[in-house]
């Protein structure tokens, strides 16, 4: 129990737990973008088409049988829904690692204070010397 209570206390694994929440539901905002905000214009432009009823009927329903489908129509909605996700992502990536090189090339110009201990003796060494 010790252990498991001081991995789930780092602060790397309540990040990637919030990461986690965050992109679940930023998948979820990025789906409906797609279904209720770009697919239907798409479709009216190609003539009225809803996307999400685009399918291949393999066999028909029959009684209580349901139809046998592929849903070429809903794969095509996944696929752009993953396109904008992922540039998404790269966008985010991409500006990350620009912060970083930005924080690396301040880390370099900015002078650093020695350490107080330093600072005493190299006043002290200076006296020694008078």
């Amino acid at each position: 129990m010790k252990e498991f209570k001081k991995f789930i206390s780092r602060g790397n694994v309540i990040d990637m737990a919030v990461g986690l929440i965050m992109a679940t539901y930023f998948g979820a905002i990025v789906k409906s973008l797609v279904n209720d905000v770009i697919m239907p214009p798409v479709g009216l432009l190609l003539g009225g088409v809803d996307f999400a009823e685009l399918k291949v009927i393999i066999q028909e329903a029959e009684g209580e049988i349901p139809e046998v489908a592929i849903l070429y129509g809903t794969f095509l909605n996944t696929i752009v829904t993953f396109l904008i996700v992922s540039f998404a992502i790269f966008m985010v990536v991409k500006t990350y690692n620009k912060a970083q090189e930005r924080f690396k090339k301040e880390e370099k110009t900015t002078p650093s204070t020695p350490p107080k201990q330093e600072v005493l003796l190299t006043e002290i060494r200076d006296l020694l010397k008078k």
